[in-house]
């Protein structure tokens, strides 16, 4: 990663980044593709717009980004600070994900706030992406910005009907109950043991093992994370029915993003 600020953007120098592959894979639901090479949206209440320069120098620049702001914020967020060509050679080592990453070597975690992953994944329940982005942008209309939870213990299930969010708003509430009564504390799962993250999150109703893990890995950076759904069974069936290598041991979540982006696009998957 190289860096220089230019009038009042950044440029980054990045390769192992491509703009559709990470804000467009289902991992976080604020960002909206506004022409062929530009993205928009927000790191909790942060505001950026980042636009591909050039795809062939891997230039990106971050608009209205100071240097201060993109070490603050947008470094961490973005994972600059992994090296994602060494994951990659390390994969490389097991012959579907070195396809894999061939394929979609863009791909980046997004390292987003703990509880806006996890509300967000418990609104993404059985739902679909234009719909989850429609329910979270009337959140954020309605409070004037991604609300932390001391903002939101007064609600209710009937007090969320404008969310329009069906039997997700039950959930929701009991999230914010059970984070406010102390009885899930988020600010321990990062340190936790993997399985206790994991149960102390399903004892949140509607929390079940898929949106469990999205929020261990998109909200707490939990890289040893799997989140399973039907593609990834699907992959899971069809290239590891005797469990992943050991290659990917530690960075299975990091894993299942090439392997979930390859089997849902790639046209020899079809």
């Amino acid at each position: 990663m190289d860096y220089k600020t230019d009038g009042k953007d950044l440029l980054l120098y990045q390769e192992d980044l491509d703009l559709d592959q990470t804000f467009d894979c289902g991992q976080a639901f604020r960002w909206q593709k506004i022409d062929e090479n530009t993205y928009s949206g927000h790191f909790l209440n942060t505001p950026l717009t980042i636009s591909c320069e050039n795809r062939e120098k891997h230039i990106f620049r971050l608009k209205d980004t100071s240097e201060r702001g993109f070490i603050d914020k947008w470094c961490n967020y973005l994972d600059l600070s992994t090296d994602y060509s060494e994951l990659k050679k390390r994969f490389g080592e097991d012959e579907t994900l070195a396809k894999a990453c061939r394929y979609a070597g863009g791909i980046r975690i997004l390292r987003q706030d703990g509880w806006e992953a996890l509300s967000s994944f418990i609104i993404s329940q059985n739902n679909n992406i234009p719909r989850i982005k429609g329910i979270i942008g009337r959140l954020v209309e309605h409070y004037g910005g991604y609300p932390d939870i001391s903002q939101m213990t007064s609600e209710t299930e009937e007090s969320l009907a404008y969310l329009r969010s069906g039997f997700r708003a039950k959930y929701l509430v009991d999230a914010i109950s059970k984070i406010t009564a102390g009885e899930v504390d988020l600010k321990r799962i990062a340190d936790m043991q993997l399985d206790d993250a994991r149960k102390l999150l399903r004892n949140i109703k509607g929390v079940g093992p898929k949106v469990a893990e999205c929020a261990l890995l998109f909200g707490f950076y939990r890289t040893e994370a799997f989140p399973v759904d039907v593609w990834m069974k699907r992959a899971l069936e069809k290239w590891y029915p005797n469990g992943l290598p050991d290659c990917v041991k530690g960075y299975e979540g990091i894993a299942q993003q090439y392997l979930f982006h390859y089997i849902r696009t790639a046209k020899e998957e079809k």
